[in-house]
């Protein structure tokens, strides 16, 4: 009868030890498993590029819009720091801007949502077209005169 009580007592202390070690188990293969996650995330985010010099434009040009109306652009490029200290040909950035704003309205460009879509657009074929060999040398846009008419 003494046998029996011991071997009752010794069953739940042995499911409880059980029960500890699987609970750690699960605890330590989740926490390694989210930071294999979190590192694994960021190694592929791409780090910011150090700003550059500013290259202006010398002076603002005048877009043709839809219905007779006119669009009066000025604008920068913000270079990288990979781009060195020489001002990029602008010439390039001059004839995305003609093709990107040629032929929209004055109502899209009057909005901040409408203005700040189509710069989005702009922005991005600047950068593509100003990226060699992976490496960018534009990274932002500074409009200096923005007026349509």
């Amino acid at each position: 009868m003494a046998d029996e009580k011991e071997a009752a007592a010794e069953a739940p202390k042995k499911s409880n030890k059980m029960l500890i070690i699987i609970i750690a188990a699960v605890v330590l293969l989740g926490g390694g498993g989210g930071a294999f996650f979190m590192l694994k995330g960021g190694s592929k985010a791409e780090a910011a590029p150090k700003k550059g010099i500013v290259t202006a434009i010398d002076s603002a040009i005048t877009i043709n819009l839809d219905g007779g109306h006119y669009l009066k652009l000025g604008f920068s490029l913000q270079q990288t720091a990979d781009s060195g200290t020489e001002a990029v040909d602008t010439s390039e950035a001059l004839n995305l801007a003609i093709d990107e704003y040629t032929g929209k309205t004055v109502a899209e460009l009057t909005t901040d949502k409408g203005r700040e879509e189509a710069k989005a657009d702009f922005l991005a074929k600047v950068i593509k077209a100003y990226t060699v060999d992976k490496k960018k040398e534009v990274m932002d846009i500074y409009f200096t005169s923005f007026v349509t008419q």
